[in-house]
């Protein structure tokens, strides 16, 4: 197996059988028509597990608000002839992304997405969806919803158990399909009454997390600016390459009304 983007979702399942009721029910539900692979690892040589980010098409027409985004985590049992097949939906790409690291998917490998994606609009998005896929069981996800169209948006709904002040953390996606690109922004409120009424209303601007310092960002856009200093003196060479895989990809076409940072 490789890690290209011409993935059909051919899990070799076909001699395996399921460890468990949950792997057999989750393969009968399982649409592979319906999907698109965004990211991906496969184990080599012996093929023991996939990873697999795909966008479920799905989605689109189901629940108003769905998540659109899935995760996909195999684990073949190659001796005892069986396989594990977990699946779970997320509203953003990092989300997912942070569900298979905590089920021993490299950091490295899972966070490069294939062309033609929308791309981030700028550093701070960079920074926010990192923080996201290294943060292991840090974010309870409370809530999410998918919107494709006006407005064209993600937002998550989270409880950060690290947080001294102001646990409850609202992590908020717009797409600008016209410029092809998206923002990622965190917002903290004191409880979760005060997160739905600012996404109910949307009255003022998404209120900043305390730890991003003086209410103006300093603390945030200083790690910013070092981590785009660092970029462009060559960061391509860092250890933790994951920041530019996911930060470099062109914005090929994109055909609304699916996932905004998707196809």
């Amino acid at each position: 197996m490789n890690d290209g983007f011409d993935f059909a979702f051919d899990f070799d399942l076909d001699e395996l059988a399921p460890a468990d009721a949950a792997s057999e029910e989750a393969v009968e539900r399982f649409w592979s028509g319906d999907l698109t692979a965004l990211s991906q690892h496969h184990t080599t040589p012996n093929g023991s597990h996939s990873f697999v980010v795909a966008h479920d098409q799905s989605a689109t027409w189901g629940a108003p608000g769905a998540p659109q985004v899935m995760a996909i985590a195999v684990t073949r049992d190659l001796t005892r002839f069986t396989y594990i097949l977990e699946t779970s939906h997320h509203a953003t790409v990092p989300f997912a992304q942070n569900w298979l690291v905590e089920r021993g998917c490299p950091l490295e490998k899972i966070a490069k997405v294939r062309d033609g994606l929308l791309k981030p609009a700028d550093d701070l998005t960079v920074w926010v969806e990192r923080q996201i896929r290294e943060s292991g069981a840090r974010y309870e996800v409370l809530d999410n919803h998918t919107s494709d169209f006006d407005p064209c948006e993600t937002w998550t709904l989270t409880r950060d158990s690290r947080a001294a002040e102001a646990p409850i953390r609202v992590f908020h996606e717009e797409w600008d399909h016209g410029a092809g690109t998206y923002t990622m922004r965190e917002g903290a409120f004191a409880d979760i009454d005060a997160a739905r009424s600012w996404l109910d209303d949307r009255g003022g601007p998404l209120p900043e997390p305390p730890e991003y310092s003086d209410g103006n960002g300093a603390v945030v856009r200083a790690r910013v600016a070092r981590m785009a200093l660092a970029r462009s003196a060559g960061a391509s060479a860092a250890p933790k390459a994951d920041l530019d895989a996911i930060r470099t990809p062109p914005a090929g076409p994109v055909q609304p009304p699916v996932q905004g940072r998707l196809l």
